[in-house]
């Protein structure tokens, strides 16, 4: 009788074993093949782009004077300063819209007579973008008016307002390139989850396409970015 009962003990034991394998291998299972499906996902990248306006236009003027005394080309100098305040007086310009910036004192012998060069240098700063605009196109008045802008001096506009347009960028960004995980679920027969993971790119501003030539700068500015989101499939 205890021999009986030993055996239907061990019986159990066994089934019980049995059923916790079949058990464990079902979970064991299906747990890999949640874990292959959570695997599974695309890398796709988003382009976003917003045509903007510069907000802020700044021109470093460069001129000068030459001579061969020092008084007389300081004379000379301080009436082409006053010359060029005059022209974008008549513009319209505050007076504070003008600060100089720097100025430099050059004297070398030549054949025994003492050469001098003074070169000043002025910064205009505006948020008026169409009035610097007209300061560009008219600038030849400053040669009427005896000022000579020396080479390199040039107008450059400013888009800063970069955070203002940020979050709107990212979130279209973010729906190119759910579009095109789209496009690839489609083909392969899935549909696309959530997000895996996102890497958002630099933001760039550039010129418009054609409204630059050479190293003149242009108002009109585009805003790029490109984001890289990793996206499940379901």
């Amino acid at each position: 009788m205890a021999l009986e009962m030993r055996d239907k003990v061990l019986l159990g034991c066994a089934g019980l074993l049995a059923m916790g394998v079949v058990s464990g291998g079902y979970l064991l299972g299906d747990g890999l093949k949640r874990a292959k499906a959570a695997d599974r996902s695309v890398t796709v990248r988003g382009l976003a782009e917003k045509d903007v306006t510069a907000d802020l236009a700044t021109w470093s003027i460069s001129y000068s004077a030459n001579g061969f005394d020092l008084p007389t080309v300081r004379t000379e100098i301080d009436n082409n300063t006053k010359e060029l305040k005059a022209y974008f007086a008549s513009l319209g310009f505050k007076a504070d819209a003008l600060t100089p910036i720097g100025a430099g004192v050059n004297q070398y012998m030549n054949n025994g007579v003492n050469n001098i060069t003074i070169t000043q240098r002025m910064l205009l700063r505006t948020t008026d973008i169409a009035r610097a605009q007209r300061a560009v196109a008219q600038q030849f008045d400053l040669v009427r008016r005896g000022v000579t802008v020396q080479e390199g001096s040039g107008m450059r506009y400013s888009f800063t307002k970069l955070n203002d347009v940020k979050p709107q960028m990212v979130a279209a960004a973010t729906k190119d390139a759910r579009a095109a995980a789209e496009q690839f679920a489609r083909d392969s027969g899935a549909s696309v989850g959530g997000i895996k993971s996102a890497t958002q790119g630099y933001f760039s501003i550039e010129p418009r396409d054609g409204e630059a030539e050479g190293s003149s700068d242009t108002p009109y500015k585009k805003v790029r970015v490109v984001t890289t989101v990793d996206f499940y499939l379901n």
